[in-house]
C-alpha cells in the first residue's frame, strides 16, 4: 500500500500470501505495543555533563518517575496513569498511551552516578549525570628508531 508518491511501506513489501493470513496485523500490533513502552530519549553531551531527556507529558514527576544508577547503567521507568473522570462523558474517546515506560542508558566511563540531578519541566525530564575528567594526560607519543 503506497502512499501516492512512489513511496512503499514495509508492510508493502510483504508477500501477498502472508498478507492473506494476517501475519503483518499481527506482527504490526505487536511491534507498536513493544515500541509505544520503549521511552524515547535524547542523549547529548553538555560540558562535562551527559544529559539524557525524554518526554513524558501528563505524570507527576514525584509520583511517576523512578530514576535509578547501578554501576554504570541509568534506568528510567516512569507510569502515565489514565484519568477515568471522562470516560462517563458521552462520546469518549481516547488514543493516548497509558501504561508504563522504561529505558536504560549505559553510561560513559568516568560516569559519577552519585552526583546525578533529575528535573522535569513542561512534561520533559531531564537527567544530567556529571562526568569526571580523564586520568592522566593522554597518550604519549613513543618515538621508533631505526637499528
Amino acid at each position: 500500500m503506497g502512499d501516492g508518491w512512489g513511496r512503499r511501506g514495509p508492510w508493502d513489501m510483504m508477500p501477498e500470501g502472508m498478507r492473506r493470513f494476517g501475519f503483518p496485523d499481527q506482527f504490526k500490533r505487536f511491534v507498536d505495543e513493544w515500541e509505544t513502552a520503549w521511552l524515547r530519549t535524547e542523549q547529548f553531551r553538555d560540558g562535562d555533563s551527559l544529559v539524557v531527556r525524554a518526554e513524558l507529558p501528563g505524570i507527576d514527576p514525584e509520583k511517576d518517575v523512578e530514576v535509578t544508577v547501578q554501576d554504570s547503567t541509568l534506568s528510567i521507568k516512569a507510569e502515565r496513569r489514565e484519568d477515568t473522570a471522562n470516560r462517563t462523558k458521552g462520546g469518549y474517546r481516547s488514543e493516548f498511551r497509558y501504561g508504563s515506560y522504561a529505558r536504560t542508558v549505559e553510561l560513559p566511563r568516568g560516569a559519577r552516578g552519585e552526583d546525578v540531578k533529575a528535573s522535569y519541566h513542561d512534561g520533559v525530564l531531564e537527567v544530567r549525570v556529571p562526568i569526571a575528567p580523564e586520568a592522566g594526560p593522554g597518550p604519549t607519543k613513543v618515538n621508533v628508531s631505526r637499528d
